[in-house]
């Protein structure tokens, strides 16, 4: 699809408008609401993490208000079953010929954007309901396949410090969120702000500020953003030495068990472009790179018992592989 230079100036003009009006309600965290942004416009999948009482479910909810989408929130609870979340075939009869068939009933993940709450919270048998959904952007049900809605974005949340009653995400299912986001405590003057802010009478109101089609139009730009041959080619070094059977870097060897694969790469090129394209640049540079780096591979770098033992996490592996991988003689930004 052609998209002319005008509607490209129209859309990009539009993005720092959705983060303003996403602002009018959440107090600091720029960092992450640029990176949920950034998936959004990658097409991919988030996955937030942070205790409890840091917006993570109001954030998900303003960024629905301020676009034209269908939003749909599904509580995961240890009873959930996979049918609460695609739906099933209900019987009906039709009165003209007195026939009956059964209808499907489509559940709550037919939606542009699903808040999947508190995730970690549910069995994998219906975590796993998700798999075809996040990867095929479908779901197969008695048989039948049912497309779903463009765009579709699950923004997941889940509760670190709460182990009973949780069931961890398996490797698989992490490999299907674009970014992995951590959300820590606010500054104190954001703090101050949001006990301010939250406990009067004024409300903020959101105005939407982009549809259906303006995203879709958004996502395709992010592809012809352009990149460096010399810097895929560093996100490849950068990606092959997270694997203890082929780094250099000793500091993986010591502490990881399994690296990323081939997809890591993919995500990081494309959530770089995104980014690229959300700071207004049509070119990739390595400041896209650094700083979309972390959220892509910490849930990608699988640590060993050591690790585990010694509180080394896998940010602490991309920080060191930052630094330790040479980087391209002549590139833009840092």
């Amino acid at each position: 699809m052609e998209i002319s230079e005008e509607t490209v100036h129209t859309l990009l003009a539009k993005l720092p408008l959705l983060k303003k009006e996403i602002q009018k309600v959440i107090v600091g965290q720029d960092i992450i609401l640029e990176e949920i942004l950034v998936a959004m416009l990658a097409g991919g999948h988030c996955l937030l993490e942070g205790v409890p009482g840091l917006a993570k479910t109001l954030m998900v909810r303003t960024l629905s208000q301020a676009l034209h989408l269908s939003f749909r929130r599904i509580q995961f609870t240890p009873d959930l079953m996979p049918t609460d979340i695609l739906g099933t075939e209900i019987l009906e009869e039709d009165h003209s010929t007195g026939k009956r068939f059964f209808k499907f009933n489509q559940g709550p993940l037919f939606a542009n954007i699903v808040l999947a709450d508190e995730i970690n919270r549910t069995p994998p048998k219906t975590q796993s309901a998700l798999l075809e959904a996040m990867q095929e952007f479908e779901v197969t049900y008695g048989g039948k396949t049912y497309p779903l809605d463009r765009p579709f974005f699950i923004l997941a949340t889940q509760n670190p410090i709460e182990q009973a009653g949780t069931y961890p995400l398996p490797e698989a299912q992490l490999d299907r969120f674009l970014l992995y986001i951590k959300i820590g405590y606010p500054s104190a003057q954001e703090e101050a702000n949001i006990l301010s802010n939250t406990t009067g009478n004024k409300k903020a109101v959101i105005e939407p500020v982009l549809g259906a089609n303006e995203i879709q139009q958004l996502q395709l730009m992010v592809r012809d953003v352009s990149i460096n041959n010399d810097l895929v080619q560093y996100v490849s070094s950068l990606i092959r030495a997270t694997r203890p059977t082929t780094t250099s870097v000793k500091y993986v060897d010591e502490w990881v068990r399994w690296g990323a694969g081939p997809r890591a790469g993919q995500a990081l090129i494309l959530t770089a472009k995104a980014r690229a394209l959300f700071k207004g640049r049509y070119a990739v540079i390595m400041d896209d790179l650094h700083a979309m780096a972390y959220p892509v591979l910490r849930h990608r770098i699988l640590m060993n018992f050591k690790a585990d033992a010694e509180n080394v996490t896998s940010d602490n592996v991309t920080e060191q592989l930052v630094k330790a991988v040479e980087r391209p003689k002549v590139v833009l930004g840092r």
